[in-house]
């Protein structure tokens, strides 16, 4: 077989980097945006948010995050019209520094996009065989494998069922601990499928979908990560600037819904959640469980 050119490679994956932007009319309605404006973009994913904050009017700029390599190499790819208004930055939106920088409006698209979910090789499915990875960003250590295979059975449940709401966590557990090491995606959902009573196989999704979440939240430090960037991106906006996030399940929503509330520089814009309507559920299943909140900072906190 003949060698494949590593630049082919990285283009393939630029490519192949899918995501949706989900709800996307509502978020850039709802942001106010205004000519001139400068935007952060927390997790620019494949740049569907991006492009239509600079589509939405004149001169706007925008500063685009994401944790994984690949997304920041497919945005810069797909969004290469506009390369002198936007500036990149790859990492964790929880320990970015604007440094004197305010904007007119921040955005952060959370969870797992449709890329990772249907790259195998990425290990965040169990529909594709793939070594327990699941870390949106390489250059992190810890992976689905070390927590599966490495850490106590107590500790196994209580992430199962804190992060996963998994009711039957400490059943999922013990057998786990049994019946491990695990190698791959695959060979850990389908002794799941098996550690569950008969009834509970063939619900609504499938048995090994709440751990496979808890899992992908523990080793990308998802809701930690969340908390610290809720506390600190209302800082970062200027006076009637607005915030919005997109989540896509309950702990998340949670996080966002009670900082927005209680935060003292912020006033609630939405005041339910607005999730997609039904045309844009019939055209990508997976925006079902979105929910995007929406807040603005206070002027005399500017």
């Amino acid at each position: 077989m003949d060698a494949i050119d590593p630049n082919t490679k990285n283009q393939e994956k630029q490519a192949n980097f899918v995501h949706i932007s989900v709800l996307a009319d509502e978020l850039i309605s709802g942001l106010a945006i205004r000519p001139g404006g400068i935007y952060l973009d927390a997790t620019v994913g494949g740049g569907g948010h991006t492009r239509l904050i600079l589509e939405a009017a004149s001169d706007t700029q925008v500063i685009a995050i994401d944790r994984d390599a690949e997304a920041i190499n497919a945005a810069k790819n797909k969004l290469a019209e506009y390369t002198d208004r936007i500036t990149f930055w790859h990492g964790n939106f929880a320990t970015y520094q604007p440094q004197d920088l305010k904007f007119d409006g921040i955005i952060a698209d959370l969870g797992v996009s449709s890329f990772h979910l249907d790259t195998g090789s990425r290990g965040f499915s169990f529909r594709q065989e793939a070594e327990l990875d699941m870390r949106m960003d390489q250059r992190e250590n810890l992976t689905a494998a070390d927590i599966i295979n490495e850490w106590e059975e107590a500790e196994l449940a209580d992430i199962f069922y804190k992060y996963g709401e998994e009711r039957l966590s400490r059943r999922i557990a013990k057998q786990i601990v049994e019946k491990r090491p695990f190698k791959t995606t695959t060979e850990l959902a389908n002794e799941i499928f098996h550690s569950v009573p008969r009834s509970y196989r063939y619900g609504r999704i499938h048995p090994a979908t709440r751990v496979f979440q808890a899992l992908r939240i523990v080793v990308n430090q998802e809701l930690a990560s969340l908390e610290t960037f809720l506390k600190t991106a209302p800082n970062w906006l200027k006076g009637g600037g607005r915030i919005g996030i997109i989540s896509f399940h309950s702990l998340e929503d949670r996080l966002v819904k009670h900082s927005f509330k209680e935060s003292p520089t912020l006033q609630v814009i939405t005041k339910k959640p607005i999730i997609p309507q039904e045309s844009e559920i019939e055209q990508n299943s997976r925006s079902r469980s979105a929910k995007l909140r929406i807040a603005e900072k206070i002027k005399s906190f500017e």
